[in-house]
């Protein structure tokens, strides 16, 4: 597993969590929701992902998307 599959499948992940919480909680949580899917789009134009410099300080290999 690189990082790359580890940070869409974690993202994915608390997305999907976020609106659960959001229907059957509370309707607030869906700004988690929200977060992750901005720091996705802001990873997209920049490059820069705080999960994915963490997984790589963790040892885990680079992918294409978040190279070292």
């Amino acid at each position: 597993m690189n990082v790359d599959r580890l940070v869409l499948g974690f993202a994915g992940t608390v997305v999907l969590v976020g609106i659960a919480l959001a229907h059957f909680v509370a309707p607030g949580w869906i700004w988690l929701s929200v977060f992750v899917g901005a720091n996705l789009l802001q990873s997209s134009f920049t490059g820069f992902c705080p999960l994915a410099m963490l997984l790589r300080k963790l040892g885990l290999k680079p992918g294409c998307a978040f190279p070292s």
